[in-house]
């Protein structure tokens, strides 16, 4: 795989324009995947990550999909801030993919830690390297900001996404997570 990656800086964070040059097969006759291009999220990218996060929520089974929830979530992401980081993966002008992390005190680290939401790939265009991009310039963006670990949350039951997290060195913890509505 070639690659080229060209940081931008800014007022505060990382600007992040990789374009990958792949030839990678795609299922279901899509062809292949010349180039891709993983960046910051901008505003225009709203609708495309809602429609990835409806895919991601119909295997979580703890979410529901509700768009004007996520619509809202994904706007508070959007805005320039150290300590939160929104990516997508496009491919023709078109996003395949995204992933997201905030920045949060550890006291077992002594520092930050960065946590890990929303990975997701659409369907057409798993298997091609898009997901291991994503989350190393999301691993890039946290070591920048001075986060000493990432934690991610997945569900148990989705066999795919945590075989990929283990390829990916993802180590598992005898951690659960509890949650409790406001």
């Amino acid at each position: 795989m070639n690659a080229a990656i060209a940081y931008q800086p800014m007022v505060r964070g990382i600007t992040f324009m990789l374009k990958w040059n792949i030839l990678a097969a795609v299922r279901e006759g899509i062809g292949l995947i010349s180039n891709f291009t993983v960046r910051k999220a901008r505003p225009e990218d709203v609708d495309s990550m809602i429609k990835l996060l409806r895919l991601l929520f119909s295997i979580e089974e703890d979410f529901c999909v509700d768009e004007t929830k996520q619509r809202r979530g994904l706007e508070m992401l959007l805005p320039e801030d150290t300590n939160r980081c929104l990516l997508v993966a496009e491919h023709n002008q078109q996003v395949i993919g995204m992933c997201s992390a905030q920045l949060v005190i550890s006291t077992a680290e002594g520092g930050w830690k960065a946590l890990v939401e929303d990975v997701v790939i659409a369907e057409n265009y798993r298997g091609c390297g898009l997901g291991r991009q994503l989350l190393t310039e999301l691993e890039k963006w946290a070591a920048s900001q001075g986060a000493k670990r990432l934690d991610l949350f997945a569900d148990r039951h989705n066999a795919g996404g945590l075989l990929f997290y283990d390829k990916m060195k993802w180590q598992h913890t005898n951690l659960i997570v509890l949650q409790k509505k406001l």
